[in-house]
């Protein structure tokens, strides 16, 4: 018995679900392989794009593991010189170092001690490393004061901004006599660029760069940090940090940074408000920097602890992220690991 031929009608129908699509409507092709997928990937981490945070403190005998930051700690002087040394040889680009002192007063004398634990910190990482991984430091009064405010308080209470700026150049010329190769300037004062590129210009430190907290909001994500640095602060820092709510405030104050002379600007924190850096990184003629919170990093290692998330690739991820949103390189407390698998 034979079959009939398929008629019009059919042969239509048939032909209508066998439609080729055009090359350009199969994406997928480029996803087949691991190696085509590396090939194609349109941002990749480097260890060079990753700077470690880290904490030196004052009177301590051993390293101080922080409950709220699993695989982080405050670091003596040694151990502090021996977590350098690592991350230098994994490859990352930069370490930012902040002090945790034992005594601390209304105005933060602590910060620009010659011998006070930042500045003694800062020397010992140009010490080690020399000019193979850029030394970044904290240029901020919160952990120097005793009331915890990044500034200096006038009779009201208020953070007096002019008078903090005063204290900000002192902690400038402190932190470039150490050798340290950029001040991140992180105390959200207005004027506070333009007033330490002034005072290190006047006081011969041409090569000495400024790294700007451009954006920095006042965020929740920031508890796990405030415990590192041994805060003492009560209340918020809402009247000089930025409000969430806002994004083209970011975009003016990193403008305003800019036009004071700014070497390198910086959004934090990063994973909340990448829409901010991808503003400021379409506007900044100089490289972009964000900053991967302590919360931000609490967040991540908490799920991965409970088996809710894959912890390497929720790593990766979330750095990668921020690069694609116009980072040129990243604050993150997983640096050296990361460069690690990198490598």
């Amino acid at each position: 018995m034979t079959t009939s031929p398929a008629t019009p009608a059919a042969a239509q129908t048939t032909a209508t679900r066998r439609v080729e699509p055009r090359p350009a409507e199969r994406p997928r092709r480029l996803r087949a392989t691991p190696s085509l997928r590396r090939l194609v990937a349109e941002h990749r981490t480097d260890p060079a794009d990753l700077v470690l945070p880290m904490f030196v403190r004052e009177g301590i005998d051993a390293p101080v593991p922080l409950a709220s930051m699993p695989g982080v700690a405050q670091h003596t002087m040694d151990s502090l010189r021996r977590a350098a040394v690592e991350a230098a040889q994994a490859g990352v680009g930069g370490l930012m170092l902040f002090g945790v002192p034992a005594v601390r007063d209304a105005v933060g004398s602590g910060a620009t001690d010659p011998d006070g634990i930042l500045n003694a910190g800062l020397r010992a990482l140009v010490e080690e490393v020399g000019d193979a991984v850029v030394v970044m430091s904290d240029l901020c009064l919160d952990e120097f004061t005793d009331h915890g405010h990044c500034g200096v308080l006038d009779a009201a209470g208020r953070v007096d901004n002019d008078a903090t700026l005063v204290r900000y150049q002192d902690m400038a010329l402190a932190h470039a006599a150490t050798g340290a190769h950029v001040l991140g300037l992180s105390g959200m004062m207005d004027g506070q660029v333009a007033a330490v590129r002034e005072v290190l210009e006047a006081d011969g430190h041409t090569d000495t760069a400024i790294l700007a907290y451009s954006a920095k909001y006042a965020s929740a994500f920031y508890g796990p940090f405030r415990d590192a640095v041994d805060s003492q602060l009560r209340g918020d820092r809402k009247t000089y940090q930025m409000d969430p709510a806002n994004g083209r405030e970011g975009l003016r104050e990193a403008t305003l940074d800019l036009t004071e002379g700014a070497d390198i600007v910086m959004v934090k924190p990063a994973l909340s408000y990448l829409d901010v850096l991808a503003d400021v990184a379409e506007l900044s003629p100089v490289p972009v920097a964000a900053y991967q919170v302590s919360g931000e990093y609490a967040m991540i290692e908490a799920a991965a602890a409970q088996g809710w998330i894959e912890r390497r690739r929720a790593i990766e991820e979330s750095v990668v992220s921020i690069q694609r949103a116009g980072a040129d390189f990243v604050l993150t407390y997983w640096a050296t690991e990361l460069a690690g698998w990198l490598r």
